[in-house]
């Protein structure tokens, strides 16, 4: 009898262990596939101006005006009135300079030739969003790109 309840205890705990593992498995197969459905083909140019003009609704509008030249509802309130967007090219002879402006927009590096900082760290808080590190940088490096390109659309 010592035995068979040996037997049926070893049993059970293999019974456990294989659940256990079963579960493991289970949503170790489903983070796989929750990150496959969530990557998507790399977006065509049309697709990212479009993407980064919702990014710019969201983000920017409220300051510079939902088309970007620097009319947003809280405009007023500013000490600095914000930049016309539209128009950061023609200021520059023609020249759109994305090094420079994605480096403002991200503002974890002072530019001391624009002066104060009045507008927010967006590579503080888009990083924030996905729980900063690596994978906060990537998105940071993403959403700058993104808005670069709308920006770039819309120059006059």
């Amino acid at each position: 009898m010592k035995q068979t309840a040996t037997a049926h205890v070893d049993w059970r705990q293999r019974m456990q262990w294989c659940g256990l593992e079963a579960v493991v498995l289970g949503w170790t197969l489903l983070g796989v596939a929750l990150a496959t459905a969530q990557q998507s083909l790399p977006p065509i140019p049309g697709e990212t101006v479009s993407a980064g003009q919702q990014y710019f609704v969201r983000y920017c509008s409220a300051c510079h005006g939902v088309a970007g030249h620097g009319d947003g509802p809280t405009a007023p309130a500013l000490r600095t009135p914000p930049a016309d967007l539209t128009r950061m090219a023609q200021r520059r002879g023609g020249h759109f300079p994305v090094a420079e402006i994605a480096a403002y927009i991200d503002g974890r590096t002072i530019v001391p030739a624009h002066g104060s900082r009045a507008m927010p760290i967006w590579g503080e808080r888009f990083g924030e969003m996905v729980g900063g590190g690596s994978v906060g940088e990537e998105v940071v490096r993403g959403n700058l790109l993104i808005l670069i390109e709308y920006l770039q659309s819309i120059q006059q």
